[in-house]
């Protein structure tokens, strides 16, 4: 008795989703929250990433929305595959959302939106490493569509620190560009007393 209960325990601690239906609204809800067409590989890397998706059931919530036309494959403008949500996929969203936790539809969501802010910042940020005879520098380039807004190279030790310096830029990598830019425009000359004294 003791043992079916804490195997019950544990199935509810599973936030993994298994149940394909529910799978299926939840991919429907995230693309219709997106509200574009989405890469397979992105929506793969989104929905396995939160830990809420297991692999399989997201195979086959794939093949059931695209059999049965709640979702249709196209290519993007650089000829990449693409899911987008077709008519029946949008009033799946719509008219069964509540049938998937709105916990669930949130932190699909939420992943989504810190993954495309990742994609930018990394088209923003170019960081790239380059190991030297002792030490290593980590090169910061901050893009602009013409021309680069900034090119830098900064100082590690090794290059374990060099990608630590590479990480914390990418938290907030326009913090860093506007505390350089800060930094560049309020540094003043030292003034040196020349008085007799």
């Amino acid at each position: 008795m003791q043992e079916e209960n804490i195997f019950k325990m544990s199935e509810m601690a599973d936030t993994e989703i298994k149940d394909v239906p529910t799978l299926n609204i939840l991919l429907c809800y995230l693309l219709y929250k997106i509200g574009r067409p989405v890469c397979t590989e992105h929506l793969y890397d989104i929905a396995i990433s939160t830990g809420v998706v297991n692999y399989f059931c997201y195979q086959d919530s794939l093949d059931y929305l695209l059999k049965n036309q709640l979702i249709g494959e196209e290519k993007d403008a650089e000829g990449t595959d693409c899911y987008a949500l077709l008519p029946k996929g949008e009033a799946c969203a719509k008219e069964l959302k509540k049938y998937a936790p709105k916990s669930y539809r949130d932190k699909l969501v939420l992943a989504a939106l810190r993954y495309f802010a990742r994609l930018k910042l990394e088209q923003e940020i170019k960081i790239e490493y380059i190991p030297l005879e002792k030490g290593c520098y980590a090169h910061i380039r901050c893009l602009d569509i013409q021309n680069d807004l900034m090119d830098l190279k900064l100082y590690a030790p090794d290059m374990k620190q060099a990608k630590l310096i590479g990480e914390r830029i990418m938290l907030n990598p326009s913090g860093f560009y506007g505390k350089v830019i800060e930094l560049a425009l309020s540094n003043e000359e030292v003034s040196y007393d020349l008085s007799d004294n």
